[in-house]
């Protein structure tokens, strides 16, 4: 039997992530043979030569020959749901690389690595999403995670960034120990890991009268190992820690691709796999949805910092996002992804101005009344920071209040009372922030704090169309909508 042919559909439909792979393995080459040249130079081609790969590994994933495959013996799956969130990751890879130039031209980062770590954790996440089968997807998530364990410590000179790598190593390495054990007992008592053939199996299994709670346990390890890499309280101890001390280019990564491939992932891998046992897996994310939201608001009242400020909302926006998933119906995907893309939007909004402020000694801002005097030095600037707050706070009329609105209605639709009326009251109290960070802008004015803003061409293009993005969902919102609920129905085809 030939072989090659056997499997010439398949490569002919990874070819994005098979594209990327020779990518890294050129660019670490590459990096070695000019990592002598001055002033930074090789850094900045690296990084340029690492945007064109994900531009181009955009265009095969667009112009793909089949849109619509199992492949490579059951554990992979494209389909629509896979190719919208590859596309949103390689779209975030691009701008996190674009937002990086001038950060680690600042700080003396001359580490040509750190570029292609993007890239290869970009090439995991692809996996990741197309994962149809336990040990592809823990594959996948491994490949991710030692990525990032070292781009969290990339700042050599920095002992927060040297903490940060080792935290995330370790609690990292315990999240992945627990996956691979509910993993393995869901083997164990199945004989089976691909997601349509544990479906088969589970189909009317609540009404068979078998044991079932060696089943029951390993699809909660499995759960809580997917929320342990969310960021989900209570598994969420992590998070700040680790958002403060790696460099902030880092943490605006952390924040923006891992929430969404990881959620997408644990999202398949639920319904598909174990759509007829909702009820276990249901209560772990409607515990995890409630505790994350509570955690989110409340512990951010404290934070001057401003990436653990950011640390902790990104927590609570798990938690909102966690809601759609315990909803269990069409309606709450496609309001999940909806406040995935505009999450997106209003982060990357975020973290472009934070780059940009610097202190008067030439320093990245580290605490919120570093902002103090920004409505002065850059008035345009602050007036979009200051609606991207507004937006992450929920006010009407804009796209933040528009998706935790559709969430919040999903939510009473399904009869999830009680995480409508936590999520309504921990965004009130996360308000309290917000404002506060807006009070800072315009009306904190000290004068032993000076800020001044540098934006350069690459965030000042990224904070504008992220911006716009923003500001064009609450104007029509109708495209994201559309997409969001072809999305779910292309996750929902797929249950049995």
């Amino acid at each position: 039997m030939d072989y090659l042919s056997l499997f010439e559909n398949d490569f002919l439909v990874l070819m994005p992530e098979i594209f990327l792979v020779y990518a890294a393995c050129f660019l670490l080459m590459y990096g070695v043979l000019v990592s002598g040249a001055p002033e930074h130079a090789y850094v900045t081609n690296t990084g340029f030569l690492v945007i064109l790969s994900l531009g181009l590994a955009l265009l095969l994933l667009i112009n793909g020959p089949v849109t619509d495959m199992l492949l490579m013996y059951n554990t992979l799956k494209v389909d629509y749901f896979t190719f919208y969130v590859q596309a949103w990751i390689l779209i975030i890879g691009i701008g996190v690389v674009l937002m990086s130039f001038d950060y680690l031209k600042r700080e003396k980062m001359h580490m040509y690595e750190y570029m292609v770590l993007v890239l290869l954790s970009c090439t995991s996440m692809l996996f990741m999403v197309a994962s149809y089968d336990l040990i592809a997807m823990y594959l996948a998530v491994e490949f991710q995670s030692l990525a990032f364990y070292v781009i969290a410590a990339s700042q050599r000179d920095s002992e927060f960034s040297t903490e940060a790598g080792l935290k995330y190593f370790f609690l990292g390495a315990f999240s992945s120990g627990i996956l691979l054990f509910g993993s393995s007992l869901v083997y164990g008592y199945t004989g089976t890991t691909n997601l349509s053939d544990l479906a088969t199996l589970y189909t009317g299994f609540e009404s068979l009268n078998v044991a079932s709670g060696g089943l029951y346990v390993g699809l909660m390890f499995v759960s809580v190992g997917f929320l342990f890499k969310l960021a989900a309280a209570p598994f969420h101890m992590w998070s700040p820690d680790v958002y403060q001390g790696s460099p902030t280019t880092v943490t605006a990564f952390f924040a923006l691709t891992p929430k969404l491939a990881v959620l997408a992932l644990l999202t398949k891998i639920l319904y598909v796999g174990f759509y007829d046992i909702m009820g276990p897996w249901q209560k772990v994310v409607m515990v995890c949805s409630l505790a994350s939201m509570v955690v989110g608001a409340i512990g951010a009242l404290g934070q001057t910092n401003i990436k653990r400020l950011l640390a902790y909302s990104s927590i609570g926006h798990v938690g909102y996002m966690l809601m759609g998933l315990a909803s269990g119906s069409v309606e709450g995907i496609q309001a999940m992804f909806v406040y995935m893309v505009i999450y997106v939007a209003m982060t990357f909004t975020t973290f472009c101005i934070v780059l940009s402020v610097r202190t008067a000694d030439n320093k990245p801002v580290e605490y919120i009344h570093d902002l103090s005097h920004m409505s002065r030095s850059n008035p345009i600037l602050a007036m979009t920071l200051a609606l991207t707050m507004f937006s992450m706070a929920g006010v009407p009329p804009l796209a933040g209040f528009c998706s935790k609105f559709y969430l919040f209605f999903t939510a009473l639709s399904s009869s999830l009372y009680p995480l409508a009326v936590v999520g309504v009251l921990s965004s009130v109290v996360s308000s309290f922030y917000y404002l506060r960070l807006i009070k800072t802008l315009y009306f904190d004015h000290t004068n032993t704090v000076h800020s001044y803003v540098s934006l350069d061409t690459e965030k000042a293009w990224l904070c504008a169309l992220s911006f716009g993005v923003t500001m064009f969902l609450i104007m029509y919102p109708n495209p994201l909508f559309l997409a969001s609920h072809k999305v779910a129905l292309a996750l929902c085809a797929l249950i049995r």
